[in-house]
């Protein structure tokens, strides 16, 4: 939905400007972080960062490790490394799609342990925002109105605290 007044969402924001190094070249700036975002080359990109898809995957993917090492430090279990591989499936525009998560843990871990972080990672922030949906709102502001800085006010880290906190 588009609309010429400004969207009424107070919170984290990043900001994301072409560089006009190709067609799809875009720097982001997230917080204190830059970073560049593109296609591939096969498809006119210069191949010079990941796609919007990855970086999706990559949100579930870093969520869900930072989510069960922060539940296992806290209980002090002795889990020396988490590698997660996401696969996103997409059957056209309008499909629903789906994402299959699959987690390798390292660590002399007890069945209920490992048992525990499956439950765990289920409610990282991400993955509950993806599960559920979210709205957006979409607005056209002239030049002087956007605002030109990143602004991050770290609730991942509060939201991830309180998914552990109610596991």
């Amino acid at each position: 939905m588009a609309t010429n007044q400004r969207p009424d969402v107070v919170g984290e924001s990043i900001v994301i400007d072409e560089t006009k190094n190709g067609p799809f070249q875009l720097k982001v700036r997230a917080g204190s972080s830059t970073f560049i975002v593109d296609e591939p080359i096969g498809i006119g990109g210069l191949g010079s960062g990941p796609n919007p898809y990855d970086l999706l995957s990559a949100a579930l993917g870093t969520c869900s490790v930072m989510t069960m090492r922060l539940y296992a430090s806290r209980k002090k279990w002795p889990l020396e490394r988490i590698r997660v591989k996401i696969t996103h499936r997409r059957n056209g525009l309008d499909a629903t799609d789906s994402f299959g998560v699959e987690i390798r843990l390292d660590g002399s871990l007890s069945d209920e342990q490992q048992q525990k972080l499956l439950e765990v990672v289920s409610r990282c922030p991400v993955h509950k925002t993806i599960e559920r949906g979210s709205e957006v709102v979409t607005s056209v502001v002239s030049a002087g109105d956007l605002l030109d800085e990143a602004v991050s006010l770290c609730k991942h880290m509060r939201d991830m605290e309180q998914a552990c906190d109610r596991a």
